[in-house]
């Protein structure tokens, strides 16, 4: 569990999160596939390993980077210890009506569970676009 504990420290580093709030995220890790899927994902990610081929086609379109056209909301905690690319590196990418928001706060990379409102109100927000 060690492993786990610093992969979920790392990734939401000011997160004072308790010994129930992880007992709670890592009851995931219990899956004899856990780790097989995750090393997978990462390998697949950097190019070393085959997708699904039924989803080719798509990943074909995805990878010319189309543009985003329906309206929409980018988030990110100011304190993501994961890796992420500067917000403005990608906002053109959106067509439609679109807003980055930085959630202050020391929040990491678990937006929904450390910041419940700043994301449930993006989701509405977004909404009346």
């Amino acid at each position: 569990m060690f492993t786990a504990t610093a992969s979920f420290v790392k990734s939401n580093i000011k997160w004072n999160f308790d010994d129930a709030t992880f007992d709670r995220s890592a009851a995931s890790f219990d899956n004899p596939d856990h780790v097989a899927i995750v090393i997978h994902n990462y390998r697949w990610r950097l190019g070393l390993a085959e997708g699904e081929t039924k989803y080719d086609e798509l990943e074909k379109r995805l990878a010319q980077s189309p543009v985003i056209t329906v309206p929409a909301i980018t988030l990110e905690g100011d304190a993501n210890g994961a890796p992420h690319p500067d917000p403005g590196s990608y906002a053109k990418k959106f067509s439609g009506k679109y807003a980055h928001r930085t959630i202050n706060g020391g929040i990491g990379h678990n937006l929904p569970q450390e910041a419940p409102r700043a994301f449930a109100k993006a989701v509405i927000d977004v909404d009346a676009f």
